[in-house]
Order: C-alpha cells, then structure tokens, then sequence
C-alpha cells in the first residue's frame, strides 16, 4: 500500500509532463495556421506570387489538414496514439524545412500542404492522447482549459511570432521555428507517452476518404473562386453542388461500411454535434478577424510586422483569462450552452465592432475593443466545446472524435477565410469604382471591405448561437458523488 502511495506523485507528475509536450505539439499546429499571416507582404514580394495565390499559402495548409483529419484520427486509433503522435512530429519538421527553403511559390505551396497533412495526424492523436491521459474529472477540467487556451491563443501568438521573426530575422523563419519545438515535442514524447491503440486489425474506409476529402475541397475552393468569377458563375456554382453531392454520399458511404471514417454516432449525440458546430462558426470570425485586423493595421495604419504583432496581445490576454480563469472554473458546474452561446454572443459583437472602423480609428477604441470581445468570447467557447466534443466517447473512437473537432475548426477557418476575404474584396473593388483612385481612397475602401466581411461574419455566429442553444441540451454536469457520501466526484459530463 505504502509503495503504492509513493508511485501516485510520480504518475501525476508524468500526466502534467505529457500534457507539457502534447501541447507543444497543438501549439506547433494551431500557430502555424496564422504564423504566416503578417509574413504575407514579405514573402509575396521575395517569391514573386500574384494576389490571386497569395491566399493559396494560407488556405492550402487549413484545407490539408482539415480534409484529411478522419483519415489521421482513425490512423492513430489503429496504429497507436504514441506512434502516430511521433511520426507526425517528424513529417511536420522536414515539411516545415522544405517550406523554409522555398524558392518559389509551387514548393511553399507544396510544403505548407504537406504541414497541413502531417498536422492532421499529429491534431487527433495528440487530442486522443489528452483523453484518454486524463480521466479523473478534476484534473481532467484543468487538463482540458490549459488544451483550450493554446487552441483559442494560439493563432494569435502565431501572429505576435511571425511579426517578430518577419522583422527581427526572415520571413523563412516563420517556418523554421517549428523544428526544434517538434523536435523537443518529439524527444519528450517518446519519454513519457503511453502507447495506446484501438483493438483489432486496421481497417480505413478510403471510399470515405475520398469522398469528404473531394467535398471539401470542392466546397473551399468555390468559396475561394466567387471572387474572380462571381457567385453566379457556372463555375462556383457547379463546384458547389459538387462539393454538397460528394458530402451527401460520404453521409450514405458512412450509414453502410462496417468500420465507418465517421462514426455518424459521434454527431448523432446533440451535445457532441453542438460543440462541433460551436467551434467551426467561432473560428469563421477569430480567423477573419486575424486576416482583417493584420492588413488594417499594416496596409491602412501603416504599422511595421513587430508593432502589429504586439498589437495582438491583449487578443492573448483576454482568451488566457477567459479560457483559464472563467471557462475551466464554471464547467463542472453550469450546462454548456450556459457558457458556448454567451462566448459566442461576445464574439460576435466583436465582429459588429469591425464595422464601425474607419481609415482614421485609434487603435484604442478600435482594434483593440475588438480584439478584447473576440478573445473573450472565444475563451470561453473552446475548453468548453473541447470537452464536450470528446467526453463520453469509446475509447477506441476518441482518435475520430478528436479529429472531428479539429476538422470543424479547420474546415470553418478555411471556408471563413476564403468567403470573407471574397466578401471584403468584392466590397472593395466596387467602392473603388464609384469613388475614384487615390491611396486614401484605396484605404478607406480596404476598410469598407472589411467592416461589410464583419458583418456577415457577426450574422452568421449569432446564427450559430441560436442554433447551438436549440441543439446542445445536456444538462448542468453532476455534483461530486462526496457530497452524496459516496467518497469520490461523478463523471464530469453527463451525457445528454
């Protein structure tokens, strides 16, 4: 008994060191969706890439990843959580090397896909890995708001990082740093992981696969397209039936094969199926936000990579102590769409602030109010949809679980990006047209852009927030069993 007492502080201590090392790995991830963003001027000029593909090097890296992710969880569920965690790690660094060496657009292009791919093995059995770490319902609350907050945070300090390197060093750095954090990520994991994996012989549903994957390209790349050739184009439009045609049979592919890419169980659960939707609306806004408010600043307020980076800080600050401080504390103790719809009610105000910025608002009452809404907001969506989003899953499905969250994340911020940004440009060009040239003008019309962007990114969060607050009926999480006299907490969540 005694030993046993002695070996606890050292199972728990190695518990907190694996989450050290598997947050790493997400932070690696969720960075460098953003990093690049205030890289964009410099390594535009340097490579000599049109504004038409520009937006390639951002979109290409969220749609890897995002369509592949059901392929990387299932891979992890059957090959072993460790192994997957480790090989991921590895491809990640000689992608982000490649990249880093570019010397032009086709092999940027082809190492931040190649990121994106490594990324969505690496996102769900990392994810996969926290959850079946943690199963103690506190430690499991602490384990999950730390996970939300470098989620929720991390596309931000990827944007205070890829200031700092742009000016302070290259443009190529924003993709050198990932090596020694996977390297260190790596060599740690492989210390103190435990292997897990799902019984039985791997089995991968590749009609799935090709099917979700060709959906959401399709889908992504209309999206991208509506720009240049119109919404109404036989081009867009075709693409986009496509893509709901591919998905629609996926869906059917799904409800037959034995050993499904997606469980339709997994998002038949209207709890589960909220906290996906919740994440996928609320990065439509955070990263629109990040993309709007990086060339308002450096485009039309003139300021340098360094001081917009910094300028994104109280953006950190807010989802630290939003996701930390507020979120971890009231989720064992409220419903939660309790916490989900208020998160997401504040971002979208701070969407609708984007619309009242102009060519001459302040920082302080400008960006900066909207950074601070939208971080909180998101603070206390993330933990919260995490948790929900994996919680009460088998064991063996906590791989595809993950990657669905992860999937919904990428997926909203690739389609979120590429709409908004046609919506802002479509804006743009027209206000051009009607008030004449001049660098003025050309900047009061980026901002006309952006502040109609913000606006149907607000519409379509409250949209979600209406909806999740329909959706996600679990109850309030249960009190602890002790003060029942049962000597020991109830399950965190309890199931809807």
């Amino acid at each position: 008994m005694a030993h046993t007492k002695a070996q606890a502080p050292a199972v728990t201590s190695r518990r907190w060191a694996a989450l050290f090392f598997i947050g790493l790995g997400q932070l690696m991830i969720i960075l460098d969706a953003t990093v690049v963003n205030i890289a964009l001027p410099s390594l535009q000029r340097d490579l000599g890439i049109s504004d038409g593909d520009r937006q390639w090097i951002l979109t290409g890296y969220t749609l890897a990843f995002g369509s592949l992710l059901l392929l990387g969880g299932r891979i992890a569920d059957y090959t072993g959580r460790k192994r997957a965690f480790l090989v991921a790690l590895l491809g990640f660094t000689a992608a982000s090397a490649l990249g880093g060496a570019a010397t032009n657009f086709e092999m940027l292009l082809t190492a931040r896909v190649l990121q994106g791919a490594f990324g969505a093995l690496l996102g769900p059995s990392a994810l996969s890995l926290l959850t079946v770490t943690f199963t103690e319902p506190r430690d499991r609350a602490k384990a999950f708001g730390i996970w939300g907050a470098i989620s929720a945070a991390g596309g931000a300090v990827g944007l205070l990082a890829g200031g700092a390197l742009t000016d302070y060093l290259d443009w190529r750095w924003c993709l050198y740093v990932n090596i020694p954090m996977a390297l260190i990520a790596a060599i740690g994991g492989y210390a103190v992981l435990a292997e897990s994996r799902r019984a039985g012989k791997a089995r991968f549903d590749m009609p799935g696969v090709l099917l979700v994957t060709g959906g959401l390209v399709a889908i992504v790349y209309a999206t991208s397209q509506a720009e240049s050739a119109g919404w109404g184009s036989a081009e867009v439009i075709g693409l986009l039936a496509a893509g709901a045609v591919l998905l629609a049979a996926f869906a059917l592919v799904e409800s037959r094969v034995r050993q499904p890419l997606l469980p339709l169980r997994l998002i038949a659960d209207r709890t589960r199926a909220g906290a996906y939707l919740s994440v996928g609306l609320a990065v439509i806004g955070m990263f629109g936000a990040f993309l709007f408010m990086t060339y308002y600043m450096q485009v039309v307020k003139g300021y340098s990579p360094i001081r917009t980076g910094v300028s994104f800080l109280p953006m950190v600050t807010a989802v630290l102590m939003s996701a930390g401080g507020l979120a971890t504390r009231l989720l064992p103790k409220l419903p939660p769409r309790a916490l989900i719809v208020p998160g997401m009610l504040i971002s979208c105000c701070g969407m609708l602030w984007m619309v009242t910025l102009d060519a001459g608002t302040g920082y302080a009452g400008g960006v900066l109010v909207a950074q601070l809404l939208l971080g909180f907001g998101a603070g206390m969506i993330m933990p919260v949809a995490l948790n929900y989003a994996t919680h009460g899953v088998d064991q063996g499905d906590s791989g595809v679980a993950s990657a669905s969250f992860n999937t919904a994340q990428q997926i909203g911020s690739s389609i979120g990006t590429a709409l908004l940004n046609t919506i802002a440009t479509g804006v743009t060009v027209d206000y051009l047209a009607s008030h004449g040239s001049g660098p003025a003008v050309a900047r009061q019309a980026m901002v006309e852009g952006f502040g109609a962007a913000s606006a149907w990114a607000a519409g379509i969060i409250a949209v979600g927030a209406l909806i999740v607050a329909v959706l996600m009926n679990a109850p309030r999480p249960g009190r602890d069993a002790a003060a029942e006299g049962a000597g020991s907490a109830e399950p965190l969540l309890v199931p809807a």
